[in-house]
């Protein structure tokens, strides 16, 4: 992936109020409204810091800022190209976000040093043994190289004390999810996310809290589209959703 922007494209997302440079479809990973999701599953307030592992182009840290404000905002990604991407999208989007290229496994000295009140995370989807490599930072951004109970330690240690961890994630990764849930993490909330009604979960929405030892909860699943089935071209989500897409509402979803 290059940051030239022959090779980029400029996307809306929350209904023009955030604009991102992305690369180009084929030309690396692409933000769709997954990362605007878990921005708005965290349940951050004005003045709390937050930590994004794997930020890419920092769309999911750049959603939430746009919907909380006054959060002291840290991204950590992997990827210089896509580091640097981010760092443009927040000073053109004038959204103070602190960007840190390194590795979660081998986390950068500055943020060893520091503990966060939230942390999120959306983690490569696919086990890169189960499927065909991609090109670019598509393959890293898609493709698990480092394995998901490494994200888990690494949010684990960088949350203070009864801080939340927010991940989203495939829903047949759930059993890889919940094994790398340590005794760190208590008061686990998982939240499936349906496509429409009478379907399958496809993608989970996972939050638990440093140091807690509440009961896990199932919460009842969020459905994004209306009707039983695709009948037409266009914008179908739910009126609920289409606010957290256009209008950066946060998910209506009891925590508690």
């Amino acid at each position: 992936m290059t940051t030239d922007e022959a090779a980029l494209t400029r996307d809306r997302f929350l209904g023009g109020r955030l604009s991102v440079w992305q690369p180009k479809r084929g030309q690396g990973y692409r933000a769709g409204v997954d990362p605007v999701l878990l921005a708005a599953a965290v349940t951050a307030s004005p003045g709390d810091s937050v930590l994004e592992l794997g930020c890419g182009a920092g769309v999911a840290a750049l959603c939430l800022q746009a919907r909380v404000g006054g959060l002291a905002l840290t991204g950590l990604e992997l990827q210089p190209d896509y580091a640097e991407l981010a760092r443009r999208n927040a000073d053109e989007a004038g959204l103070p976000l602190r960007v840190v290229t390194g590795d979660l496994s081998r986390m950068p000295p500055e943020l060893r040093a520091e503990t966060f009140d939230h942390v999120l995370a959306n983690p490569p989807y696919f086990r890169r043994e189960r499927g065909t490599a991609s090109a670019g930072g598509r393959e890293t951004a898609l493709g698990e190289s480092t394995p998901l109970s490494a994200w888990i330690d690494a949010a684990a240690r960088r949350l203070k004390p009864r801080g939340t961890l927010t991940v989203i994630q495939k829903a047949e990764r759930l059993p890889d999810l919940l094994a790398a849930c340590d005794d760190r993490l208590g008061d686990l909330r998982l939240l499936p996310l349906a496509p429409r009604a009478n379907r399958e979960s496809e993608l989970i929405l996972l939050r638990a809290r440093k140091g807690a030892r509440g009961a896990f909860r199932l919460l009842p699943p969020v459905i994004l589209h209306k009707g039983n089935i695709h009948e037409k071209d266009g914008d179908s989500y739910r009126d609920e959703i289409g606010a957290v897409l256009r209008d950066s509402a946060a998910l209506p979803v009891d925590w508690r």
